[in-house]
C-alpha cells in the first residue's frame, strides 16, 4: 500500500509537471471585497521544447548561430515575490523563478521582477551570511526593485543598508526615514513596451516591534529611524497618496504598490486595507508580510475598485500582473506550488540561477548537515491537519500552543534555570521531523540570533505579559507567548484591554482582562511574588513585540547564549540527545486553554 501510494503521489507530481510545461490553467481573477476567493493552482507558463543536444564543436565544425531574437507582443508580465524567508530552493525555487522568467521572455513577454520584502532572512543561508547570500542570489536573478520587510532589519538597520550598496537592483520605501526624511526614493518608474509602470514602496510601521526596536534608536534609546507612523495611521496614508501622486504627475499609465503590510489585527491602523481606503490613484496592491495568498478586490477612498495580491512565503507561490498590450487590461493573481518537493528537483530545472543557488548552498551543507540529535515525534508550528485554500498548512504558533514551542520554552527555562519562561511565538519559525536533528534543523526553528536572558520580575508583571501576548487571540500575533513552568487560559469572548502608543508598544491595561487561572508550578500566579523569568534580549530589554513590562528589572542573566544554542544545548544536554514522548502531542501539553464563550 506504501509503494503505491508513493507511485501515486509522484504521478500526480508528474502530471502537474507536464501541466506546467504545456501551459494548462489560466489566470487567478480576484475576490469581491471582504469575500476572500480561494487560490486555485493556477499553472506556470508554458515551457518550450528544448532543442536536440549537438556534439560539441570540433576545429572544422561551423560556430554555433547566436538564437533569433524574440519578437516582443506588446504584453507586460509583473512577476512578484514576497516572504521568501531564504527559502531559496523551495517551491518553486529561485531557479524556477527564473525559468518561469526566462520562458516568458521567450514567448515574447515584457517581464519585470520585483520583492515585497523579507527576502534575506529565515534560514541559514541567511543567518550565517547576515542576508550577503541572498543578495548575490537577488543579483543573479535580476530583480527590478525591492522593498524592505520589517525582517530586512534583523541584521541591524546599518547591515541592511550596506546590503542595498551591494544589490544591483534600487530600493525604494515612501515611509522610511531618519531623522523625518526618507531613507530610499518613495517610487520608481519603469519603461517597458511603451507604458510608464509606477512602482510605490511601503513598509508597515509595526517593524519598529517586529524587528529589534534598539536598532533604530540613538544611544540614548530616541527613535531616529522611523515609518511614518501615527495612532491614526494618516501619516501613512498621506506617505504612500503623495508618492502615487508624484508618480501620476510624472506620467504613470499604472501605479502599483509594493507593500509589506498584510491583514493582521495588530498592524492596524495601517492594514492594506487601511491604506486602500484611504488613497486613490492606485491600480494593484502588491502585499506582503502576512504569508497569505488572499487575492482581493476593495474599494478605494473613491469608491473604484482596487486588486490586492498576496503570493505567501517561501516560494510556494510565484505572483504575477498581465497588462495585455490590446485592452491595457490588468489580470493579476498567482501560480501556487504546494508540492513537498520543489519545482526545480521534479522538473529538473538546470539553469545559472540554480547553479549559482547550489554554490551558495554547499559552502553551509557541512556545517549543516551535522546531526546533533534525534527526535521521536514531529514537532510543528502548524495546525496539524488544516490547510489553506492553495493547500498550505495554517500556522498555529502565534495563535495557540504547539509542540515545538513547548520544547523552545523548556529550553529556555532549563537552561535559565528559571521559574517560568517565555518565548515569542514569531521567533519559532519552522518544524522540525521525526528523526535525524541536524545543527541546521535547529538554526531554522530559532535564526535571529537572539540571547538568552534571565531577570526577576514579580507575578504582575508576568500577568500583564500573558495579556498583551494574548491580544489578538484568535487572529497571529508574533507577540504571541509560548511558555514553560506556568498554564493559562485566554477568553476570547472578552476584548483585549490592551492599550498601544502610535509605535505598538503597550501603554497600559484597563478592563476586564481575557487571561485567567493562572497557575505557575500549579499554583495560583501571586502577582505581589518574585519570580525568575528566562526569555531573550529580543523581548527582555528591546521592547520587542511591544513587550514594554520589564524596564528596570533585575537582571540575573545578560545575553549568555544564543537562542538556538539555547534549544540544542537543552535537547543534547538535557533530554540526553533524543526528543521523546512528552511533545508527540502536535498542539502541546494543555499549557494553553483558548475559551471561546464564557460558562
Amino acid at each position: 500500500m506504501n509503494a503505491f501510494k508513493k507511485r501515486f503521489a509522484l504521478l500526480l507530481a508528474l502530471c502537474l509537471a507536464l501541466s506546467l510545461l504545456s501551459g494548462c490553467g489560466g489566470g487567478q481573477t480576484a475576490a469581491p471585497a471582504n469575500e476572500p476567493e480561494q487560490t486555485t493552482e493556477d499553472a506556470a507558463p508554458a515551457e518550450e521544447a528544448a532543442p536536440a543536444e549537438e556534439a560539441a564543436p570540433t576545429e572544422e565544425a561551423a560556430p554555433a548561430e547566436e538564437p533569433a531574437a524574440v519578437e516582443k507582443n506588446g504584453d507586460i508580465y509583473i512577476l512578484f515575490t514576497s516572504d521568501v524567508h531564504c527559502g531559496v530552493d523551495q517551491g518553486f525555487g529561485y531557479a524556477g523563478l527564473a525559468q518561469v522568467r526566462a520562458q516568458l521572455e521567450a514567448q515574447g513577454y515584457e517581464v519585470l521582477l520585483v520583492d515585497d520584502g523579507d527576502a534575506i532572512q529565515g534560514e541559514p543561508i541567511g543567518t550565517l551570511s547576515k542576508g550577503e547570500s541572498i543578495i548575490d542570489l537577488m543579483n543573479a536573478l535580476h530583480y527590478d526593485v525591492a522593498i524592505p520587510g520589517n525582517h530586512e532589519f534583523d541584521y541591524t538597520v546599518e547591515g541592511f543598508l550596506a546590503l542595498t550598496e551591494k544589490a544591483e537592483f534600487p530600493y525604494i520605501s515612501c515611509n522610511f526615514t531618519k531623522n523625518g526624511e526618507l531613507v530610499f526614493p518613495s517610487y520608481i518608474i519603469k519603461e517597458v513596451a511603451g507604458k510608464k509602470i509606477a512602482f510605490v514602496g511601503v513598509t508597515t510601521p509595526q517593524t519598529l516591534i517586529s524587528s529589534t526596536p534598539k536598532y533604530f534608536q540613538d544611544d540614548e534609546g530616541n527613535y531616529i529611524y522611523g515609518f511614518t507612523q501615527d495612532e491614526s495611521g494618516e501619516a501613512l496614508y498621506a506617505a504612500v497618496q503623495t508618492a502615487v501622486d508624484a508618480a501620476r504627475g510624472e506620467g504613470a499609465d499604472y501605479v502599483y504598490v509594493m507593500a509589506h503590510l498584510g491583514m493582521e489585527e495588530e498592524c492596524r491602523p495601517w492594514t492594506y486595507a487601511d491604506v486602500l481606503s484611504h488613497t486613490n490613484g492606485i491600480d494593484v496592491l502588491l502585499d506582503g508580510h502576512q504569508h497569505d495568498t488572499e487575492q482581493v478586490v476593495m474599494k478605494n477612498k473613491d469608491g473604484e475598485d482596487v486588486v490586492r495580491s498576496a503570493c505567501g512565503t517561501k516560494l510556494h507561490c510565484i505572483g504575477y500582473s498581465h497588462i495585455s498590450a490590446e485592452d491595457g487590461s490588468v489580470d493579476t493573481g498567482i501560480w501556487s506550488w504546494p508540492n513537498d518537493d520543489s519545482a526545480v528537483t521534479l522538473l529538473g530545472i538546470d539553469n545559472e540561477v540554480g547553479k549559482a543557488v547550489a554554490a551558495e548552498q554547499a559552502e553551509l551543507s557541512e556545517l549543516l548537515d551535522k546531526v546533533v540529535a534525534t527526535s521521536q515525534v514531529d514537532l510543528t508550528i502548524n495546525d496539524p491537519e488544516a490547510v489553506d485554500a492553495s493547500g498550505n498548512p495554517i500556522r498555529m504558533v502565534r495563535r495557540a500552543e504547539t509542540n515545538l514551542g513547548d520544547l523552545c520554552a523548556d529550553a529556555y527555562r532549563d537552561q535559565g534555570e528559571a521559574d517560568i519562561a517565555l518565548v515569542n511565538g514569531g521567533g519559532v519559525r519552522t518544524n522540525i521531523a521525526k528523526g535525524d536533528v541536524t545543527y541546521g534543523d535547529i538554526l531554522k526553528v530559532h535564526p535571529f540570533g537572539n540571547e538568552m536572558c534571565v531577570i526577576e520580575v514579580t507575578g504582575q508583571q508576568v500577568l500583564d505579559a500573558l495579556e498583551w501576548g494574548a491580544r489578538a487571540v484568535p487572529e497571529e500575533s508574533g507577540g504571541f507567548l509560548q511558555v514553560s513552568g506556568l498554564t493559562y487560559e485566554i477568553h476570547t469572548d472578552i476584548p483585549t484591554p490592551c492599550i498601544a502608543d502610535e509605535n505598538s508598544m503597550c501603554t497600559g491595561i484597563s478592563g476586564e482582562r481575557r487571561v485567567k487561572n493562572v497557575l505557575v508550578d500549579g499554583e495560583p500566579i501571586d502577582p505581589a511574588k518574585t519570580y525568575t523569568l528566562a526569555s531573550h534580549n529580543y523581548m527582555l530589554f528591546d521592547n520587542g513585540d511591544g513587550y514594554t513590562f520589564f524596564e528596570g528589572a533585575p537582571v540575573l542573566q545578560d545575553s549568555v547564549k544564543l537562542d538556538n544554542q539555547v534549544l540544542m544545548d537543552y535537547i543534547i544536554d538535557t533530554l540526553g540527545g533524543t526528543i521523546g514522548g512528552d511533545y508527540a502531542e502536535p498542539t502541546g501539553q494543555g499549557r494553553i486553554v483558548i475559551v471561546e464563550q464564557a460558562p
